[in-house]
């Protein structure tokens, strides 16, 4: 199982050079890769892993999630493309569909039809980033045209994806799933086979698709204060449907449960565990805001990558 961090660009005030830093030092401690979040308020991570990418050699990058609802199949492909085209090809990208309470009252984009709004999408991008003409009239999403982005390696599609049906489109149609809030028994119960079951139903092997998994991570000796810092700080994914319905299917009573914590040999023993469940790339979340617990979660975590 490969082990991997996010990386951290959603500062207050967006700087560049802190994160072109912050991912050296990622690099410099020997991870392959990085995952960096999209929130709806932060700085496009596209971009920011574009111009670090640029600066900080062969370290791969993965989006976790970019919201398909604000962006047309064309311009997403035209993005990432372009991204492969300046940092070598390096990205992986992962799409999702956000959340309800974001794109209408946010957005003002419906959130009615999430299966078939997926399919659609997909059915414009993924021929755009092979570098194919597209002709997809759908009902929610059209796609048509191609672009002149030639000779650029198509970053292999993610989806984030919890539900059955979601996990049917990625086992069928991408690289695999991203996900978070998700536990141990979920994960192998649940997820893996989900998705493997809906490749080989799709003529593909089961190891054709891949589960990345996020969860909060701290390696420390206050367990319990972890804990609680970890409810506090993911508490607004016990109000959003999909993340709330993965909490309850485990067991957990909130994020905090959720969350990898304790000394060295109990944190490694829980990341190991995931890796026996199905899982092909743990993604720690480094939560802890003391600098010293983080950087010894990080070392820890570094020792765990396969």
């Amino acid at each position: 199982m490969d082990v991997s961090v996010v990386w951290t660009i959603n500062a207050r005030t967006a700087s560049v050079d802190k994160a072109v830093e912050s991912l050296a030092e990622i690099q410099e401690e020997g991870f392959r890769r990085v995952w960096c979040t999209q929130m709806p308020n932060e700085p496009d991570a596209l971009t920011m892993l574009t111009v670090a990418g640029w600066e900080v050699p062969e370290i791969e990058f993965g989006t976790s999630v970019l919201p398909m609802q604000v962006q047309h199949p064309m311009l997403l492909a035209q993005r990432a493309l372009t991204t492969n085209a300046i940092i070598g090809p390096r990205l992986h990208l992962g799409l999702g569909l956000s959340h309800q309470v974001v794109t209408e009252g946010m957005w003002g984009v419906s959130y009615k039809r999430p299966v078939q709004r997926t399919n659609e999408y997909l059915d414009g991008l993924l021929p755009l980033l092979n570098g194919e003409k597209v002709s997809s009239a759908g009902e929610l999403v059209t796609t048509r045209g191609a672009l002149t982005i030639a000779d650029v390696p198509a970053p292999p599609v993610y989806l984030a994806a919890l539900g059955p049906k979601m996990l049917g489109i990625a086992g069928s149609r991408t690289a695999g799933t991203v996900t978070w809030m998700t536990g141990p028994k979920t994960l192998r119960d649940h997820i893996a086979p989900t998705l493997r079951t809906a490749a080989e139903a799709a003529g593909r092997s089961a190891s054709d698709v891949r589960v990345v998994a996020m969860l909060p991570v701290s390696v420390t000796d206050d367990a319990d204060g972890a804990r609680a810092a970890a409810a506090e700080q993911f508490a607004m994914y016990d109000n959003l449907p999909s993340y709330k319905a993965m909490l309850d299917r485990e067991g957990f009573t909130g994020p905090g449960d959720a969350a990898i914590v304790g000394d060295e040999a109990t944190v490694a023993d829980r990341v190991r565990e995931l890796g026996a469940f199905g899982v092909d790339e743990f993604v720690g979340i480094l939560f802890d805001r003391d600098r010293e617990t983080r950087a010894r979660t990080r070392a820890l975590l570094r020792t765990l990558d396969a």
